[in-house]
């Protein structure tokens, strides 16, 4: 009995030491063979340079674009299409570095020219892609998604240059245009707007 007692003891501490062993070898297998992912970043400035924009209004569009490409016959075979629906922002204001503003501290006279009309300043978008479709012939190549992207873009700017947003900003900047002129009658100076050769003047009191 005391024999068997033993025998089982050492079964069982065999039986741990294999298990273990086991884990052992399981946790250096895996830290010699584990997943390893590699990243590399690399940031390149080009260019800095001194910007003076000012956005008067910001426009949210939300379109489905649809793009069709075939080659000879409409035929399943012989043609591609996607559907996308396009989110976007849109910004619409003015590039102050195109308008010159001259102080004439002697007669307290501020000349504002070249006033810039309201334009797009930025286009932010994303896609996402509902139905593609390719066929045996015709397939879409990396090429072709860059090109779906920047008519993408495209189909959003002629869509913003047909909303109403060019004519609300063009209200606020007339609306900014006033508080300037108002600040400037406030501390006793002139504002005048050259327009061509042509001169406007707002007078203060």
């Amino acid at each position: 009995m005391p024999g068997r007692t033993i025998r089982t003891l050492l079964i069982v501490a065999l039986l741990a030491a294999v298990f273990a062993g086991g884990l052992y070898v399981a946790n250096w297998w895996h830290a010699q063979y584990e997943r390893k992912v590699e990243e590399q970043s690399q940031v390149l400035l080009e260019k800095v340079r001194k910007v003076a924009k000012l956005v008067t209004v910001e426009g949210h569009f939300s379109e489905i674009y649809s793009y069709k490409d075939f080659w000879g016959y409409d035929f399943s075979p012989f043609r591609k299409k996607a559907l996308l629906r396009i989110n976007a922002t849109v910004q619409v204001g003015y590039d102050l570095e195109k308008m010159q503003i001259d102080m004439d501290v002697d007669q307290r006279r501020i000349l504002i020219s070249n006033l810039p009309d309201p334009e797009i300043l930025s286009i932010d978008h994303s896609i996402d892609y509902y139905d593609i479709q390719e066929g045996t012939f015709n397939y879409f190549t990396p090429e072709d998604y860059t090109l779906l992207n920047q008519r993408a873009k495209a189909f959003i700017r002629e869509k913003a240059r047909r909303s109403e947003l060019f004519e609300m900003a063009a209200r606020q900047g007339n609306e900014m245009l006033e508080i300037i002129e108002f600040m400037a009658e406030s501390a006793g100076w002139t504002v005048e707007y050259r327009e061509g050769e042509m001169v406007r003047g707002v007078k203060s009191d």
